[in-house]
């Protein structure tokens, strides 16, 4: 199996070296790189590229939703994970708006670390069910397409698959519910973007509600 890389991003030594030694405990990860500020992140990705993103929120010189609105204007598709605190929820809900891949609060168990960065190497976002509901209620901003008004313009598969998102399914179980491929679901789920103008599950989920697509 691949060894994926990893980069951390926090201004707090004992942070990231608490997750290098959780990461360290796993033959298939390992930590390419630290950061202590998005600036620093942003000079290291010159000359590395890793799998996936650990980024802090809030650290000097640059944040995290800075330093994500920066590989936007990049293209760099990198997966990010937010590294977050229990009282950071707008910074949560905004960076998962710039399409971060999930969360991870910082005292997250070794299970969760790795699940969370499974998931987004798969180019997924997993989100709780509880920040799911975060993220509608802060009514992320969608784009402007007067034809997604029409609750037609998914198709009924396109539509079942992001019902099954809303409810947190992972694209294998969605895949094994419909009797598909994972490729299948996710080329479904590119499709559902493309129409929405959206580029992530928690943003098309968002957008589908505001646009009576999905039952709120």
């Amino acid at each position: 199996m691949s060894t994926y890389k990893l980069l951390i991003v926090d201004d707090h030594y004992v942070v990231r070296e608490g997750l290098k030694l959780i990461v360290e405990t796993s033959e298939h990860y390992e930590v390419a790189g630290e950061a202590a500020n998005g600036k620093e992140a942003l000079t290291l990705l010159q000359t590395m590229k890793p799998d996936v993103i650990l980024m802090d929120l809030n650290m000097p010189v640059m944040g995290g939703l800075d330093a994500m609105r920066a590989l936007k204007a990049q293209n760099n598709a990198i997966p990010v994970i937010i590294l977050t605190t229990y009282n950071e929820d707008e910074l949560m809900v905004a960076g998962l708006a710039l399409g971060a891949n999930g969360y991870l609060l910082k005292d997250t168990s070794r299970e969760n670390l790795f699940r969370t960065i499974e998931s987004a190497i798969r180019g997924e976002t997993l989100l709780s069910a509880d920040m799911m509901e975060r993220v509608i209620a802060a009514r992320l901003p969608v784009a402007t397409n007067p034809a997604a008004e029409d609750a037609s313009l998914l198709s009924e598969k396109e539509s079942y698959v992001l019902r099954c998102v809303a409810k947190g399914f992972r694209s294998k179980e969605i895949a094994f519910d419909l009797g598909i491929s994972e490729r299948t679901v996710k080329a479904h789920l590119t499709s559902i973007y493309n129409k929405l103008g959206v580029d992530s599950r928690s943003q098309a989920v968002a957008a589908a509600m505001e646009r009576g697509i999905l039952p709120r």
